[in-house]
């Protein structure tokens, strides 16, 4: 991103364990023991190879000890259509997967988040579920090009503002699974920040696991 100058960071979506219902364990623990019992023959859907999906499933085993392979897709829509077809055994994904937890295609072990999500309260969090350290969450910001004038940032940084403050807005991204991070939060500062915090904390899983540029 040394191209580009922060504006806003707009929402954030934090990621769900799910599987496919024909898998035995009934929650995150088991989940943990079914994998360590059965090392690489799991098997579990990302979106390519270097997004928050894949990078997810590299830091659940690095956390957790498990081994199982990861299978890129082309997006985590196609995965979703094969864990539901019982192809693959569990997916890292946002939150859009509890339509099909809701409808019983699928099961949910956990979410990443700090909180459960008020669309879903029987699913806890990893936390609760006995997985501390990994809550990866996906998250879109608004970004300039480089050497953009401050007084233009700051003109689209209010205008990001303004929108996310409208109820309609709120509304829809909280049906969708997405929240809003704090006003002190949508400052440009604070984006740098982030950015900085999430490249510190994913580039050496990124180096470990030799992911290259596609």
């Amino acid at each position: 991103m040394i191209d580009f100058e922060p504006v806003a960071w707009l929402v954030s979506n934090y990621l769900m364990i799910v599987a496919k219902k024909a898998l035995p364990a009934k929650n995150l623990t088991e989940l943990i023991a079914w994998l360590k019992a059965n090392p690489d023959k799991a098997s579990a859907g990302t979106a390519g190879v270097a997004g928050i999906f894949h990078l997810a499933g590299i830091l659940f085993q690095n956390i957790t000890g498990t081994r199982f392979q990861l299978v890129p897709y082309r997006g985590i829509a196609l995965a979703m259509q094969d864990l539901v077809a019982g192809q693959i055994d569990l997916i890292f994904a946002d939150t859009s997967a509890i339509a099909q937890v809701q409808a019983g295609t699928i099961k949910a072990f956990a979410v990443a988040a700090k909180s459960r999500f008020a669309a879903a309260p029987d699913i806890p969090t990893t936390e609760e579920a006995g997985l501390a350290g990994f809550s990866p969450m996906n998250w879109n910001a608004l970004f300039a090009p480089k050497r953009t004038p401050k007084d233009i940032i700051g003109k689209l940084n209010d205008a990001a503002s303004r929108a996310l403050a409208d109820p309609g807005v709120v509304q829809k991204l909280a049906d969708l699974g997405d929240a809003i991070p704090s006003r002190e939060q949508q400052t440009p500062e604070a984006l740098r920040t982030l950015q900085k915090a999430e490249i510190e904390s994913w580039w050496p899983i990124i180096k470990a696991a030799n992911i290259k540029p596609e």
